[in-house]
C-alpha cells in the first residue's frame, strides 16, 4: 500500500467517525470499509472505540445495523447445512438463573432439528452458558469449526464458543466494547448478536429478550425494542425469527451458579418431582415456537412433540449424547455435585409471603461466592452458588430456610455473602393474588 494510498484511508476513516460523531447516517459502504479496514489493521483500536462511542451515543437505524451486521457477518466464515434435517436455535440474552437453553436445546434436537449453539461466557454475575457447561467434568466448549458441525451432525446440538473463524469482526470490536463503556447501544448489541447466529447457519431463530432487575435490559420497552430489532434483522438476512421478551426481576428457577445450574436443568430433563414448574413451562414455550418455526408446523402441534420428547427421555438422550461428543461426564458431574463444599443457610426474619426476590442482589451475592468473573480471566468456581428454598409468592414461617449458599473455596465469604442475599428478600403478612407472567410480549 502506498503512502498516498494509506493516507487517503486514515482520512477516510476520520470522516466516517467524525460523520457518526455528528449523528448523521452512515451508507453501506462506508460501514464496510470501516470494517474491512478495522480487520486489516488500517483503522486503529482507538479508532474503533471511537466508532463505537459515537455509535452508542447517536444510534443507528435499521439500514446502518443491518448493514452493520453484514459486514460484521462477511468478516468471516458461514456454516451451510445443507439439506437434511431443518436449523434452528434459541439466543437468550442472559438473566440471572437462566439455564433455559440446556433444557430447550435438547429438546428441539429431540424433535427432529439440528441445532448449532454458540453460547458465551459472562463478565460479572454468574457464568455464561459456556461456563455452566464446562462444569460438567471433562466437557469441552472451544471447538474447531469442523469439530462443532460433526458434533451438530452426530447429536443434533452442539454447544460450542466462538471459533476464531466466527464473525471475528464482532469479537474484536466487542473487547474493545466491554473495556470502553460502549457495550449498551442497542445497534452494537443487535449486530453482534445476528452477526454470530446468522453465521451459525440455523434456518430458525428464537430469541429471549430479558428484562428486568436481573437483565441488561432493565425496561420492557428497551426489550421490546431490542427484541423486534433482532427479528427483523434475522428475517432481513432470510431466515425464521420471532422473539419472546420475558421478565427478569425475580431469579429463574431456584438455582443460581454453574454446576447448581445444571444441575437443575437435569432435574427437568429427567422429570424429576419439584423441579420448576415455571423453568419447564418457558423451555416449553420456546422449545415450541423453534420447533413450529423451522418444520413450519402449527404450534400446538410442535407443543405436543416438545412435550413427547421431553416427557419421554429422548431430550434428556440427546443432552447426554452431547456432552459424551464433547468430552464431558455426567458420571464425573453427579460425582462431584455430591462432593463436600462449604454451606451457609439463611432464614426467613419473619412469617409471611414472599412478596419478591431481587434478582440483581442474588446475582451480586452469587458474584461475591465466586460463581462469576468481575474480571476477565478470573477464575469461576464451579459449585459456587445458591439455591433458592421459596418463591415469590410463597408462605413462609419465621425461621423458616430462604436459600442455602455455597462454594468450594474461601468459606469464610459465605456468611459476609449471605448478608447480602437477605436484602434480596422482601415479605408481606397477605398474600398477593397478582399474575407473574412467564412471557410478556411476543413479536413475529
Amino acid at each position: 500500500m502506498t503512502d498516498e494510498t494509506t493516507n487517503g484511508m486514515e482520512i477516510a476513516i476520520k470522516g466516517i467517525i467524525e460523520k457518526k460523531r455528528y449523528g448523521r447516517e452512515l451508507d453501506d459502504g462506508e460501514i464496510e470499509a470501516f470494517i474491512d479496514a478495522y480487520m486489516a489493521g488500517t483503522a486503529t483500536d482507538a479508532q474503533a472505540s471511537a466508532l463505537a462511542m459515537a455509535v452508542c451515543c447517536n444510534g443507528m437505524n435499521r439500514r446502518e445495523t443491518d448493514a452493520l451486521t453484514r459486514a460484521m457477518l462477511r468478516s468471516g466464515e458461514t456454516i451451510d447445512w445443507g439439506r437434511g434435517a431443518p436449523t434452528a436455535d434459541k439466543h437468550s440474552t442472559g438473566g440471572v438463573g437462566d439455564k433455559l437453553s440446556f433444557i430447550v436445546q435438547p429438546v428441539a434436537a429431540a424433535c427432529g432439528l439440528r441445532v448449532p449453539s454458540l453460547v458465551g461466557r459472562a463478565l460479572g454475575y454468574t457464568g455464561g452458558t459456556a461456563d455452566k457447561f464446562e462444569s460438567i467434568p471433562g466437557c469441552r466448549v472451544a471447538l474447531s469449526l469442523d469439530a462443532f458441525r460433526a458434533t451438530v451432525e452426530k447429536t443434533g446440538l452442539s454447544m460450542a464458543t466462538q471459533t476464531a473463524e466466527i464473525a471475528p469482526a464482532d469479537r474484536k470490536l466487542y473487547a474493545l466494547r466491554d473495556t470502553t463503556g460502549t457495550v449498551a447501544s442497542q445497534a452494537l448489541i443487535t449486530a453482534s448478536i445476528l452477526s454470530k447466529k446468522l453465521a451459525e447457519g440455523a434456518g430458525a431463530l428464537v430469541f429471549d429478550v430479558r428484562c428486568g432487575r436481573g437483565a441488561f435490559m432493565k425496561t420492557r420497552e428497551e426489550a421490546e425494542s431490542l427484541a423486534a430489532a433482532l427479528t427483523e434483522g434475522a428475517k432481513a438476512a432470510g431466515r425464521k425469527a420471532s422473539a419472546f421478551v420475558t421478565p427478569m426481576d425475580a431469579p429463574v428457577g431456584r438455582a443460581v451458579g454453574n454446576a447448581v445450574e445444571v444441575a437443575e436443568a437435569l432435574d427437568i430433563l429427567r422429570g424429576c418431582d419439584g423441579a420448576p414448574a415455571d423453568v419447564r413451562e418457558t423451555a416449553l414455550v420456546l422449545a415450541s415456537e423453534m420447533v413450529s418455526l423451522a418444520k413450519d408446523c402449527g404450534l400446538e402441534d410442535a407443543r405436543a412433540q416438545c412435550e413427547e420428547v421431553l416427557s419421554g427421555g429422548a431430550a434428556l438422550a440427546r443432552f447426554e449424547a452431547m456432552v459424551e461428543a464433547q468430552g464431558g461426564s455426567l458420571d464425573a458431574f453427579e460425582h462431584m455435585m455430591r462432593r463436600p463444599c462449604a454451606r451457609f443457610a439463611i432464614q426467613s426474619p419473619r412469617g409471611g409471603y414472599v412478596a419478591d426476590i431481587d434478582a440483581s442482589v442474588v446475582a451480586e451475592s452469587a458474584l461475591f461466592l465466586g460463581a462469576g468473573r468481575e474480571r476477565p480471566g478470573d477464575a469461576i468456581d464451579p459449585l459456587a452458588g445458591i439455591i433458592l428454598s421459596v418463591r415469590p409468592g410463597e408462605k413462609v414461617s419465621p425461621g423458616s430456610a430462604l436459600a442455602t449458599l455455597q462454594a468450594s473455596g474461601a468459606p469464610d465469604r459465605l456468611e459476609a455473602a449471605a448478608a447480602k442475599l437477605v436484602r434480596a428478600f422482601s415479605f408481606t403478612r397477605a398474600r398477593r393474588d397478582e399474575e407473574r407472567p412467564m412471557i410478556l410480549s411476543i413479536v413475529r
